[in-house]
């Protein structure tokens, strides 16, 4: 870890009681609208090389997140290891790093992998570097989290780094929370075990 991260990471918990009500949003599918194109038939690169199909997200509940590696926001992904550890069984959590917010984000896909395994020990699938913002060139999973014409109801886009969006078993995405959201919070935990 550099000096900048360690700094970020004791800073962390401190930041956290200053943002209690700060990008603390939650947004909720409270319709249940089912999405007008199928999530299942999404496809991404996974950071490594090989495609993700998300046709073998089915099944399972998935975490979609936008990270960063020098974030006030980076200690999450020690949180979302936890949960990812904790509920596997159910739940998929998908990383997808992006340099949208304040150039926070390495500048290879080699570099982040090696930092999300160095510093977190990630499990989960980290995806390949890409835009998450709506702006030309975002990535095609974005797209359709961001866009009610193809997820049915929502067009919230990432506030900054560590925003997160959440799809149930069948596709449909029922939740966005704000970075400030942790994804060990009774909000997250909540979603996972009733939706």
């Amino acid at each position: 870890m550099t000096i900048k991260q360690k700094l970020l990471k004791s800073v962390y918990p401190i930041f956290r009681v200053f943002t209690k009500k700060k990008e603390k949003e939650i947004l909720l599918n409270l319709k249940m609208k089912m999405p007008l194109s199928s999530f299942f038939n999404l496809t991404f690169c996974i950071n490594g090389g090989s495609d993700l199909h998300f046709e073998y997200l089915r099944g399972k509940k998935t975490l979609i997140v936008n990270t960063a590696s020098d974030c006030i926001y980076t200690p999450q992904y020690a949180e979302l290891e936890k949960l990812y550890q904790q509920h596997k069984d159910k739940l998929t959590i998908l990383a997808f790093p992006s340099n949208d917010f304040g150039g926070q984000e390495r500048a290879d896909d080699n570099t982040i992998a090696e930092f999300c395994e160095k510093n977190f020990n990630i499990n989960f699938p980290v995806m390949k570097k890409s835009i998450v913002s709506k702006e030309i060139g975002q990535n095609e999973v974005y797209e359709w989290l961001t866009d009610a014409e193809l997820n049915g109801w929502n067009e919230h886009v990432p506030q900054w780094n560590f925003s997160k969006y959440l799809v149930d078993e069948e596709g449909v995405l029922t939740h966005y929370f704000d970075p400030g959201v942790s994804p060990l919070s009774n909000e997250i935990l909540e979603a996972i075990e009733l939706v």
